[in-house]
């Protein structure tokens, strides 16, 4: 729950889908012929921003040794322009979202719609790159971290616009954290930050420098700004104002968001060209994943960024070369019951979700082999707590995944006072044990499990309902109304530090779903996850932080509030029309470079 910035709903099932093509090249885009070669670039100027990594080398001299010097020379040069003229093709780069957004205030992002046009769209301090897991410079050109941990100063880049023509500044980037901040917001990225109480300060030194300073140390303060969409301060539309490499153009409920390349978007690559080489991306709005792999397999749509494992299994027996499986990804699949005190549903059923037993009670029932083998072919394990195994570092290997246990369960439940009569089970006061979970319609997978977990259930007598609604109405209910049971949702996972999932594990905050925005701590234990997290997010040594965060891990996993199902395998396709694709396991994973992506000539001119 998913780049530092706050774990987040995920309608397709929250994978971190990732891996590299066959086919796609690493470190140069793909030329995909040399005919337009001819077409010489005009006005090319050295830059002196730095390339992105991925865009165009020149060719080294050695290579052309079998001619003269003049020849090598000339040859050199000539492909040196022919990739950077052929790279920049042009056309619209089509794919799904599976629901409207929420938002396109990238402040508050906490849905997955609206994080992927906030990743297109938003101009950022600086890039955790997606490959090397490294910071990497983008608006700021470098950044100091004071020792302390609480303030970080950094140089900006002059002569930047948004795609609206309004300049980049200081002000700008201090106007965003100010707001980014602001309690009333409830921003998901804004939780990432909050290490102690006490206000946000900014210093504006010039336009070109800033100072931000917390209250308390932030571990990893750095990449935190990942998430840290800069908007204008000076726009009419802040919203629409991009800094990024594409801007939102029009927007068509229940059908696109269409994006258009940022006229004024400040990086180029190797060879000079302004980037993006794309003209536009088109995002439509697709929740059925039938129709989604019906329209990729008809060339419709370019890319499919997740992949269910029934897709993947039949792509990959047909195109091989366009899917790949990536083993377990960051992100999870897992259910949870509504624990909040304004929710309308009876007293004696919230009593018993509030019940620790109860909930490890249901936890040890679902047989978590099953449905990873039966829902998801294999490509998929049994979840043992909050943070998947793929996250080397921060995943506490003393957890395994709860065993089914039947028995074990009815034993949990008989303790609580609940009891077997029949094929029904009955709580103290008699009241037959049933409750609905909700899940988005159109995912399979969840679909599926949602049914095996039923089928479970039915063995101890619990009587579950599955519902299943679409995405925006599921939101509603769980993020807004509080009109549900439980829930059956997968949280993605976007960065490899625990400041991630602040906004998770925070009892004050948004997503802290089973009792989201408490005022204080209504148990002891989550009094205490409050206390571990804020502990860990001050402190600046590793080793420290990794004790916190174990903590944290086995208090989810002995009071269940989350019942972890299973981490997914990162499976993706990416069309063999997008050149340049070299997918990864961090989100987003199969179009992290969009700057440098591009569609072969020939297609191009199709789309």
């Amino acid at each position: 729950m998913k780049r530092r910035s706050a774990g987040r709903f995920c309608d397709k099932g929250g994978s971190c889908e990732g891996a590299r093509l066959q086919a796609c090249h690493e470190g140069q885009p793909e030329n995909p012929a040399l005919a337009a070669a001819g077409q010489t670039p005009q006005g090319l100027k050295a830059d002196a921003l730095a390339a992105p990594a991925g865009t165009a080398k020149a060719v080294p001299f050695h290579l052309f040794r079998h001619g003269n010097g003049r020849t090598a020379a000339v040859l050199g040069f000539f492909l040196l322009f022919s990739l950077a003229a052929f790279a920049q093709s042009g056309g619209e780069l089509k794919f799904y979202l599976h629901s409207d957004p929420k938002t396109f205030d990238p402040l508050a992002v906490a849905d997955d719609a609206s994080e992927t046009i906030r990743y297109l769209t938003g101009g950022v301090l600086l890039r955790v790159n997606r490959r090397t897991q490294q910071a990497e410079p983008e608006l700021a050109t470098a950044w100091t971290i004071a020792r302390d941990g609480r303030s970080i100063t950094f140089n900006l880049r002059e002569h930047i616009y948004y795609s609206d023509g309004s300049p980049f500044s200081a002000e700008d980037v201090a106007a965003t954290i100010e707001r980014l901040m602001d309690p009333a917001l409830h921003s998901p990225t804004g939780d990432a930050f909050r290490s102690g109480s006490g206000a946000v300060r900014t210093h504006v030194d010039s336009p070109a420098r800033i100072t931000i300073t917390f209250p308390a140390p932030v571990a990893g303060m750095d990449k935190l700004f990942d998430q840290v969409a800069i908007v204008s301060s000076r726009s009419a539309n802040k919203e629409r104002a991009a800094l990024g490499p594409f801007y939102v153009a029009d927007y068509k409920p229940d059908s696109y968001v269409l994006l258009k390349r940022n006229p004024n978007y400040w990086r180029r690559d190797a060879a000079g060209r302004q980037l993006p080489y794309l003209d536009s991306v088109r995002l439509g709005i697709q929740p059925n994943r039938d129709i989604e792999m019906m329209n990729f397999r008809r060339g419709e749509i370019d890319l499919i960024n997740w992949l269910d494992s029934e897709y993947f299994d039949r792509l990959a027996s047909q195109s091989p070369a366009v899917v790949h499986d990536a083993g377990p990804g960051l992100d999870s699949e897992q259910m949870w019951f509504n624990q909040a005190p304004n929710a309308p549903i009876p007293a004696y059923k919230r009593a018993w979700f509030r019940s620790t037993n109860f909930r490890r009670a249901v936890s040890e029932a679902i047989n978590r082999a099953d449905l990873s083998r039966v829902v998801y072919g294999g490509h998929a394990q049994p979840a043992a707590g909050p943070v998947s195994p793929a996250n080397k570092f921060w995943f506490n290997a003393k957890l395994h995944a709860p065993a089914y246990d039947p028995t074990g369960a009815l034993r949990l439940l008989q303790q609580e006072g609940f009891r077997l009569e029949g094929a029904s089970l009955l709580d103290r006061e008699g009241h037959a044990v049933e409750f609905s979970i909700i899940t988005n319609a159109g995912n399979k997978a969840r679909e599926r499990m949602a049914t095996m977990i039923q089928q479970d259930l039915g063995k101890i007598g619990i009587n579950v309902h599955v519902v299943t609604l679409d995405f925006a109405s599921l939101l509603e209910r769980i993020t807004e109304s509080s009109n549900y049971e439980g829930a059956l949702l997968g949280m993605v996972n976007t960065d490899l530090d625990p400041n991630a999932q602040m906004n998770i594990w925070l009892s004050s905050a948004e997503n802290h779903q089973w009792n989201p925005r408490q005022k204080s701590p209504e148990t002891a234990w989550e009094a205490e996850i409050d206390r571990l997290m804020k502990e860990q997010a001050a402190s600046l040594e590793p080793a420290r932080r990794k004790v916190c965060f174990d903590r944290v891990q086995e208090i989810a996993v002995e009071q269940q509030p989350f019942i972890y199902l299973v981490n997914k395998n990162a499976l993706s396709a990416v069309s063999a029309t997008v050149a340049n694709a070299s997918p990864v396991v961090l989100r987003p994973q199969t179009y992290w470079n969009i700057e440098t992506l591009s569609l072969r000539p020939q297609i191009a001119s199709k789309h």
